[in-house]
């Protein structure tokens, strides 16, 4: 009998994490793994539900609001195993946005000691999170988030002509960098490059302003055809502030499309597999970057990048039946929380 496993989520609004547990769902090969549910808990909730399941598995934001749902999650649930994905923390977002290092790590600690193991989405985070001493090694995993990239293998090929479209997608937040190109590509004068802006978010109004009149750039608005909108683009932009994983790197690679980012977290990886990293993150850096684009061969790394997109995708059911296996594999140690 496959095992039963529970994915608790606190914000179930669209995003990264929430097609790749649509994905989990969903996926043939992920559904041999077990019988997978997701359950959303309101962030804060100091009662979590009586869940029946071989393993649980949270997705929840680690903040001091739900220390308390996380300790009572233990707490009612002391003989199953419980993991946490790890979305959203990464070294530059530490950098960029922890005020009390002291604070912050005493949070990450004691919310990671509650759970079995922590699941890391890259390579570079994993580093961190052992380096800062936040989960011990022992107790940690590394899996690379994946949708289904049947969408994106389908993009048809787009020789790039005498006007260069680039794609920018994702929520409208700090993180995402947009602003970044949209005052990069103001710097430049160059009528052949357009930047088209598909999401939605907090700073679209700011963004707005930000592109005035400027006709190069133009904002779509959300889209859930993530592949469509690559398909209508020559190449994918990812000025990311902080990224620990960066699915949209991921799309662009099945689709075949060019992509340009910064070296933010596991983004700076990408250079490997044929992105074109912009070390200089900032306005300035992108528009010398945008002045060159005609120099620059953007397509010479496509193919290398499309194979680790279907590496990233051949692993992924592999990596979670291992993580499963691991945990119900063997008698787990049952946690005394006071």
């Amino acid at each position: 009998m496959l095992p039963s496993i529970v994915h608790l989520v606190d914000d179930a609004s669209p995003g990264g994490v929430t097609r790749m547990l649509d994905h989990i769902v969903k996926s043939p090969e992920c559904r041999l793994v077990g019988v997978h549910r997701i359950v959303t808990i309101k962030r804060g909730n100091l009662f979590p539900p009586m869940l029946k399941a071989d393993l649980l598995v949270s997705h929840l934001s680690v903040c001091w609001a739900n220390l308390p749902l996380m300790t009572a999650l233990r707490a009612a649930h002391a003989r199953t195993p419980l993991v946490h994905f790890e979305h959203s923390y990464s070294e530059r977002f530490h950098a960029l946005n922890v005020e009390s290092p002291e604070r912050f790590a005493a949070l990450m600690r004691t919310a990671y000691s509650l759970f079995d193991r922590v699941v890391a989405v890259s390579a570079p985070q994993a580093a961190w999170l052992t380096r800062r001493r936040f989960v011990e090694p022992e107790n940690l995993t590394v899996i690379n988030p994946c949708v289904d990239l049947a969408a994106f293998q389908r993009v048809p090929e787009r020789p790039i002509g005498s006007t260069l479209k680039l794609g920018a997608i994702g929520r409208f937040d700090r993180q995402k960098g947009f602003d970044i190109v949209i005052d990069a590509l103001r710097l430049t004068h160059d009528a052949g490059l357009e930047l088209h802006l598909y999401g939605d978010g907090p700073e679209r109004d700011t963004l707005v302003r930000r592109a005035g009149d400027d006709r190069r750039i133009v904002f779509h608005g959300f889209t859930d055809d993530v592949a469509g909108a690559m398909a209508e683009c020559d190449a994918i932009v990812m000025p990311s502030r902080w990224e620990p994983f960066g699915l949209v790197a991921l799309e662009a690679f099945a689709a075949g499309r060019p992509l340009l980012c910064s070296a933010a977290d596991a983004l700076a990886g990408h250079a490997g597999a044929g992105a074109v990293v912009v070390g200089d993150n900032t306005h300035f850096g992108w528009a010398d970057m945008f002045d060159r684009s005609a120099d620059i061969d953007l397509a010479a790394g496509v193919a290398i990048a499309r194979r680790r997109a279907f590496a990233i995708e051949g692993r992924f059911a592999t990596n979670w039946r291992t993580l499963v296996d691991d945990c119900l594999g063997g008698a787990t140690e049952v946690r005394r929380v006071a």
